[in-house]
């Protein structure tokens, strides 16, 4: 594997708080990696920071050995950086194609003129971006809900949905935020077993920030641990969940020779 995100020395300073503090890391191709840590640590800053809703107080981020500090949402989406929210972000008047074919506008190039006529170009991307549509419906076996509209559906299923919305850019990198918070332990278990044939059978890399240690510990390749800013452990899942600074990140147990 190589790696496909990489990470030197990231900071974010919001006044005097240092919210994320020179955390490294990289995530290699083809695998699912974790960010995990106690409420506070800095997970989300850091999600915003690699998606590009906050600017970087310094340090670097790298997408397939390209620089990409800095650069805005739109740039990473059309680079292959797509990312769900732990607050649902979907359209809940439209119906769940609707939902879906907005994904796909990065990918829509043809011009004015013609996408008004509805010709040549135009036709031919609304061909394929139906097409697209109808493949991320059956992945992800959402077939009985294709023309109901998102807002009347479970929680479940609409962050479903967003997640379909998310691979309608066929994303190399997909970044996952809390994805299976407020879900019941059925649909806990459709999503990791989604997430795993994201990785097995479409080749997608995953980046989750997860709070389900369940999860977490079943498909992670490797984890992450952050706690107030700081990555304190990163390795193979049995090796973080055994790590004494992680156990008192979460339990605050006390290590041998603090006070």
């Amino acid at each position: 594997m190589s790696a496909m995100l990489q990470l030197s020395g990231v900071s974010k300073r919001f006044g005097g708080l240092k919210a994320v503090n020179e955390v490294s890391f990289s995530v290699e191709a083809g695998e699912i990696f974790s960010l995990i840590g106690p409420n506070g640590a800095g997970k989300t800053t850091l999600f915003n920071l690699i998606s590009a809703i906050f600017k970087p107080s310094g340090g670097s981020i790298r997408f397939e050995g390209e620089d990409i500090t800095g650069r805005p949402t739109y740039a990473l989406a059309r680079l292959g950086i797509a990312r769900t929210f732990q607050n649902l972000a979907v359209f809940k008047h439209e119906s769940v194609v609707n939902n879906l074919l907005v994904g796909l506008h990065t990918h829509l190039g043809a011009n004015p003129l013609s996408a008004l006529a509805f010709w040549g170009p135009a036709r031919r991307e609304e061909i394929r971006a139906r097409e697209r549509v109808e493949e991320i419906i059956e992945f992800l076996e959402i077939e009985d809900i294709r023309d109901l509209p998102v807002g009347t559906l479970s929680y479940g299923l609409q962050k479903r949905v967003e997640l379909g919305r998310a691979l309608a850019i066929d994303p190399k990198l997909l970044l996952l935020d809390e994805m299976v918070s407020g879900m019941n332990q059925e649909e806990r278990e459709d999503i990791a077993r989604f997430i795993l044939d994201l990785k097995e059978q479409l080749g997608v890399t995953i980046m989750m920030v997860e709070h389900d240690m369940g999860i977490v510990m079943d498909i992670s390749d490797r984890v992450c641990v952050m706690n107030h800013g700081l990555k304190i452990a990163e390795g193979a899942p049995a090796v973080v969940a055994a790590d004494p600074a992680v156990i008192e990140a979460y339990l605050g147990t006390r290590r041998e020779g603090r006070a």
